[in-house]
């Protein structure tokens, strides 16, 4: 399967340009409905705003909708997805909520207050890769615990749970396409000591090496 880059989770970030305030919100949105239910929901938080600029990015279909909600043309809702196209982003839904302060930005200070708005939103949720990912049961002898955490570490795994007993028990995650070197890795820094069993492969999000 193809990765893809979406939201870690939910990120919120505000600021205040010459009097207007400025609240990006970012969203994990798998489908379209989902992107829509957002923007209900803030609308109907916000409607005393001046406006509610949007923009999501869907996978499927290869869905791609804004809107500057009455901000002139080009200035809002096209910046606000520039920001997800730029980072290769999607499933994605951004909502921007302005209320206006009484001094005017211009077209250049509209496109970078959205902007900003929606790049502090990202920031704030984080980006994780969809990708194919391999599960492991191992069975670590304590003497060789730290040599083991360094290699998960070299190969990117993520440690789900660990238990401190006979010996350290964890369960891993490994990119599928490294899976093979890791278990070939681990079996010979150990020794062939470390018991490794391997199950079964997910798509899932994990972390997203810049």
């Amino acid at each position: 399967m193809e990765s893809y880059l979406v939201p870690a989770g939910d990120g919120e970030a505000e600021f205040t340009e010459k009097h207007s305030r400025f609240i990006g919100r970012v969203r994990r949105t798998d489908t379209e409905g989902e992107a829509l239910e957002m923007l209900r929901e803030l609308r109907e938080a916000h409607r005393d705003a001046t406006h509610n600029v949007f923009a999501y990015r869907i996978r499927e279909n290869n869905l791609t909708r804004y809107s500057d909600d009455g901000e002139p043309s080009g200035t809002s809702g096209l910046p606000t997805l520039g920001v997800f196209t730029g980072a290769e982003v999607t499933n994605v839904c951004c909502v921007v909520t302005r209320y206006f302060g009484g001094t005017l930005l211009g077209t250049g200070g509209l496109v970078r207050a959205y902007t900003k708005a929606a790049q502090l939103a990202l920031e704030a949720a984080g980006i994780a890769e969809m990708a194919l990912w391999t599960r492991f049961t191992l069975a670590l002898p304590y003497p060789f615990y730290e040599r083991a955490q360094r290699l998960l570490e070299t190969y990117g795994a993520v440690t789900e749970s660990s238990d401190f007993g006979a010996d350290v028990a964890l369960e891993v995650l490994l990119r599928a396409e490294s899976a093979d070197d890791f278990a070939a890795a681990l079996t010979d820094e150990s020794a062939a000591r470390a018991v490794i069993l391997r199950g079964d492969d997910t798509f899932r999000a994990g972390p997203y090496i810049r």
